[in-house]
This record gives C-alpha cells, sequence and structure tokens, in this order.
C-alpha cells in the first residue's frame, strides 16, 4: 500500500467518507491553529531523535551500579559533569556535557509492549483509535505555523520507519490531516562540509544523519525528525535481545559500536548547534520507544520494557544538569515523577508554537484534543 492510499484511506473508508459521515471531523484547524499557536517564534526548530528499537535505560542514561550484575549488566557507570548523575560507561562525551541537558527517567507507558505504539505515543501524543491515524508532530506544526519560502518545514531522515515487526501506524505521517502535511523525507545527501566537521561527528550513519539535521535547522526547516534506524529486521540496532538468529543486538554490541556512535554524534551536534549560535532556539529530544527489561537476559541482551525508561532533552534554553522522575532500584518503575510520551510530544509541539491540546477532532459525536498532553514544564524551571 502507497503512503497516499495509507493515509486516504481508513479501514475502507476515505478520510472524505469519514468527514461526510460524521465519523471524524477535524475542528477548524485553521481557527484552532491561531487559537493554539502560543509565541511562535519563527526561529524556533526542533530535532526529535529516534533512538529506534527502544534503547536501555541502564546502558546508557540510568545505570544502576549497586545491583546485582544480572540487572546491572556487564558494565560500568561513569562520574559526569554534574555530581550525584551517573551514565553508562560508553557515553564519555555526553557525560562530559550533562551540565548542557536535562535527563528524564521516568518515561512510561502502559500500551502493548511492541515498537510501534511507542513510536506512536512519541511522536503524536496518542494511540490511533477506531482506525484513525493521528498526525505526526512535525505534520501539526507545519499545518499551524508558515513555513519560509522554499525551505521544508518538516523533514524525517533518511525516511520513515519501517519493518519494526509489526503491520501498524508508527506515528511519522500526516494521518488524519490528509496528504498535503505529510513530511518530506530522503533528504540525506550532505551538503559541502568541511572533513574536520564530518569527522567531528563521525564517519557513521549516526554521525551523517546528525550532521544533516543540523543542515536543516540551519537552513531555516522548523521540525526533523532522525531515525537512527529506519527498520529494525536483520541488523544490529537498539533492539538488542541478542538473539543472533535474527540479527538482533546484545549488550556487547551497545558498548562496541552502538553507544559510541551515538555518544560521538550527540556530543557534535550539541556543540555544533551551540557554536553556530543555534542551540538555544532548536529544542533536541533523543529517546527510544519504551526502555529494556531490567534483567539480563540468557543472550546477553535485554528484551521490551515500556514501564520505565530513560531520553534526554537539550537546547531550547532547557535548564540542563537536571534530572527529570527517578526509577526504582532496578530501572523497573518510575517512583517519582512519571512522564508520558505524550508530554514529549506536547513539548516539541509548545516549543514550536503550537497548543496540541487546543487542535481539537471530533471523534462520533465527542470533541478530544489532538495531543491531550500538557509539555513538560520542569524542563525550564
Amino acid at each position: 500500500m502507497s503512503a497516499a492510499e495509507t493515509h486516504s484511506e481508513i479501514d475502507g473508508f476515505s478520510r472524505r467518507d469519514f468527514l461526510r459521515a460524521g465519523g471524524l471531523t477535524v475542528v477548524g484547524l485553521s481557527g484552532a491553529a491561531r487559537a493554539g499557536a502560543l509565541t511562535a517564534v519563527p526561529s524556533r526548530r526542533a530535532i526529535f531523535i529516534l533512538m529506534t528499537g527502544g534503547v536501555s535505560q541502564l546502558e546508557t542514561f540510568d545505570p544502576k551500579p549497586e545491583a546485582p550484575s544480572s540487572i546491572r549488566g556487564p558494565f560500568k557507570s561513569i562520574e559526569t559533569a554534574v555530581p550525584g548523575i551517573r551514565f553508562g560507561e560508553s557515553l564519555p562525551r555526553l557525560a562530559q556535557r550533562s551540565d548542557r541537558f536535562a535527563v528524564i527517567r521516568s518515561l512510561t507507558h502502559d500500551a502493548a509492549p511492541i515498537h510501534e505504539t511507542g513510536q506512536q505515543l512519541l511522536q503524536t501524543g496518542r494511540l490511533a483509535e477506531r482506525g484513525l491515524q493521528f498526525p505526526n508532530w512535525g505534520s501539526l506544526v507545519a499545518r499551524a505555523v508558515p513555513a519560509r519560502q522554499n525551505i521544508p518545514a518538516n523533514v524525517i531522515l533518511p525516511r520513515p520507519v519501517s519493518d519494526t515487526g509489526v503491520n501498524s501506524y508508527r506515528g511519522q505521517q500526516s494521518g488524519v490531516l490528509g496528504t498535503e502535511w505529510m513530511p518530506q523525507s530522503g533528504l540525506q545527501e550532505l551538503t559541502e562540509e568541511p572533513e574536520s566537521m564530518r569527522r567531528l561527528y563521525g564517519d557513521t550513519e549516526f554521525g551523517r544523519l546528525l550532521l544533516r539535521a543540523r543542515q536543516l535547522v540551519e537552513q531555516g526547516t522548523r521540525c526533523v525528525t532522525v531515525n537512527l534506524f529506519d527498520s529494525l529486521q536483520n541488523r544490529i540496532t537498539w533492539d538488542c535481545h541478542g538473539d543472533k538468529n535474527c540479527g538482533a543486538a546484545t549488550l556487547f554490541d551497545y558498548q562496541a559500536r552502538l553507544c559510541p556512535e551515538f555518544d560521538q554524534a550527540m556530543a557534535a551536534l550539541l556543540d555544533d548547534l551551540a557554536q553556530r549560535g543555534l542551540l538555544d532556539e532548536t529544542l533536541v529530544v533523543a529517546t527510544g520507544e519504551f526502555g529494556r527489561t531490567p534483567l539480563v537476559n540468557e543472550n546477553m541482551g535485554r528484551d521490551h520494557w515500556t514501564r520505565c525508561w530513560s531520553g534526554l532533552v537539550a537546547g531550547g534554553k532547557v535548564a540542563g544538569g537536571k534530572v527529570i522522575g527517578s526509577s526504582d532500584a532496578s530501572a523497573a518503575e518510575p517512583i517519582e515523577r512519571p512522564v508520558e510520551p505524550g508530554e514529549l510530544t506536547a513539548t516539541l509541539l509548545n516549543w514550536c508554537g503550537v497548543d496540541g491540546a487546543t487542535q481539537l477532532i471530533d471523534i462520533g459525536n465527542q470533541q478530544e484534543p489532538m495531543v491531550p498532553y500538557a509539555p513538560l514544564a520542569e524542563l525550564w524551571s
């Protein structure tokens, strides 16, 4: 099925059929968009980095050095620039810069523990229901805030995610808004950059993607989604089940490749944006669609875990060096300030000048907000 078919056909009915039948009405989105615009500062941008596959909280931003080895895993934790905050040992560059971003350690949801639900919740703020697919955060921004002439408003790098295990919506398209507001993709050929800049980000796919994201926001693109992997099948990704029969990563792949490559590329992005005077006006969010099980499995991997995971938020004048929420002794459950994925969606929208709660949609006979969450105000307090 083509992208156009995916978005024009909903359970056998066209979008026009739904509107005619009263099953779906996008309520005055033009008016709602204007009402929902906060202070739409034209220079504000956002980069959402999807650590596709679901990155382990224990090997990255929420290590548990005092836990038994069956939970702690095979690696050490390290101190960061902020006293009392520790990261996994494979993230030394980000550890040195921890005073420049906030860490969330209590992301959680109770939907099905599959990739597609987490990807929807993070990027649309809610799950598809009654056959309706809700729009990607960047599509909402593009619809509400006029784009600069000849500059794409909403880009996905390198392309939308596919092949994540279940044939379901993944939250990276325009959904009920219609194909007019589909994100652009396939813009991953780097424009000319000095060799020193390429080396800064690293000669890796992560490095190339984040360098391209910087190029896009520098030219004026408002919303950039970066899929660190555009599929999960038969390749080493953050989806670290450890089952070599299907090519899944182990925790040793985190140490040898994934974490070092992410560490270099992410640190370079923060440094580069700061040096160009773009960091204060660019909100950067990085997280996966869920976390990993507290117990290491028999294949030296970890399995899907939606109850607790971590992410980081930088730029956008976010108060650095702080931790939002906390997890229990095995990083299994939030014990302080649980954060729903939709709160990150609302935060991205809010930064770009859009209030998702005032963009309404009629589902049956009931009006509902497109994104029923408030932004994470703690990031700026």
